[in-house]
């Protein structure tokens, strides 16, 4: 039997994870839309949550520049972590979570164009490119003597010319941060590494507002955006369904692999009676047998 615990080449990982990275640089330059629609787009976010009274961004946004405290690190957050974070996940489950890797990469990737997809048709500026009178304070400008960001955008001094700046419908900050979130949360061993996966994407959420980069409903629609990249990658990935992602076991070669990555031993004497010894018909808390193996001769437990 295949050993399914092996990974994909990481050259060829590497090479296509470059290739959607691109795209998405890419895409969010060519999507820079007209300026005058882009703030159009903004204020009838803005209009809509004061109608709903969900406009959280506001208040955040006070506090994020009255108290550099908060303000600074908050970009140093918004800065870096959505450069970093994401990539170590990947690594992460590519290394460590192989089974689950492929799904997970593929709902990331989906994801990741329909932003792109929202960034074309809903060119959008964001709260800190706003008149002055509507309240909000670009803390990216503020504090930028503190970082390696310029003044005009969280892209490194001398290259704020280089974003697009009304890419903010939907909010891939926050879509990043909850794909990051699910796989530390449903993986990981640790209650801290999954402490780690809850409290990211909130964080996120935070930080994106309160520096002024995002409406609320920007962050809802980041996660409404994952949504939508976990169904098509379920859709055109039904062998995810198996391979351990979504809290099933899977045989793997020499063994049963629960969905926390654990490899269990697999029994396959077809002459053991229940109780004997070396057969799993006693132990109540051993997998069961599910379906029958013809390549060993015997039982192999198996989630469907």
């Amino acid at each position: 039997m295949t050993n399914r615990r092996q990974p994909p080449r990481w050259w060829a990982e590497l090479l296509l994870l470059g290739v959607v990275y691109a795209a998405y640089s890419g895409g969010r330059l060519l999507a820079r839309g007209d300026v005058g629609l882009a703030v159009d787009h903004g204020l009838a976010i803005l209009r809509l949550e004061e109608l709903l009274r969900i406009d959280f961004e506001r208040p955040l946004n006070r506090i994020f520049t009255h108290h550099g405290v908060l303000g600074i690190p908050a970009d140093f957050v918004y800065a870096s972590l959505h450069y970093l974070v994401t990539p170590a996940v990947l690594v992460w489950l590519y290394r460590r979570r192989p089974l689950q890797y492929r799904f997970a990469r593929t709902w990331l990737m989906f994801s990741t164009l329909l932003g792109l997809i929202g960034f074309a048709l809903v060119p959008t500026c964001p709260p800190r490119l706003l008149d002055a009178s509507y309240g909000f304070v670009d803390t990216m400008a503020r504090y930028s003597g503190y970082g390696w960001w310029g003044g005009e955008a969280s892209a490194p001094r001398g290259f704020g010319s280089f974003t697009n700046q009304f890419a903010a419908m939907p909010s891939l900050h926050v879509g990043w941060a909850l794909w990051c979130g699910i796989a530390l949360w449903r993986h990981g061993r640790r209650p801290l590494v999954r402490a780690l996966g809850a409290a990211y994407p909130a964080v996120t959420a935070l930080v994106v507002m309160g520096t002024a980069n995002h409406y609320f409903l920007d962050a809802v629609a980041g996660a409404a955006v994952m949504g939508a990249g976990w169904l098509a990658a379920r859709a055109v990935a039904p062998a995810a369904r198996t391979a351990g992602f979504h809290g099933k076991s899977t045989i793997v070669s020499g063994g049963w692999e629960t969905s926390a990555g654990e490899l269990l031993p697999v029994q396959r004497s077809a002459a053991a009676e229940p109780g004997a010894p070396g057969s799993d018909a006693g132990d109540p808390a051993a997998p069961r047998p599910a379906a029958e193996d013809p390549a060993a001769g015997g039982t192999a437990a198996a989630a469907r």
